[in-house]
């Protein structure tokens, strides 16, 4: 990786799933930082002007949940790209902020890395 390389930031509570999330950004051969829910993820956010794709799960405890912290970012962050999962609820895209990709979970990893690839094209 380079200092070119885009940064993913990976908001996920359970500890395991964001694991291995962190290793899909890996595999598509990206940087990855780590959240554990929304409000860390505003506070690494504002601290760090080099994310460019956020990659959220939707349940999530605390003040909001991934849905709510995907359409705050497009609100306050517009270029930075949405990556939305759930294994609970299936949204429908008017659901979500523009541009965002959904994936139910259990989602498939290639689909996952290659939309990563995808975006990290577009940043």
């Amino acid at each position: 990786m380079t200092e070119d390389t885009p940064t993913v930031l990976v908001v996920e509570d359970e500890p395991l799933i964001r694991m291995a999330a962190v290793d899909l950004v890996h595999d598509a051969g990206l940087k990855a930082l780590e959240a554990a829910n929304a409000d860390d993820a505003i506070q690494i956010l504002e601290a760090r002007k080099d994310i460019r794709i956020v990659f959220t799960d939707v349940d999530m405890p605390g003040t909001m949940d991934g849905l709510k912290l995907a359409h705050h970012i497009r609100k306050r962050w517009p270029p930075i790209l949405l990556i939305i999962a759930s294994g609970k609820s299936i949204l429908d895209e008017a659901d979500l902020p523009s541009d965002a990709r959904f994936f139910p979970k259990p989602y498939e990893h290639d689909r996952i890395t290659a939309t990563l690839v995808d975006l990290a094209r577009r940043v």
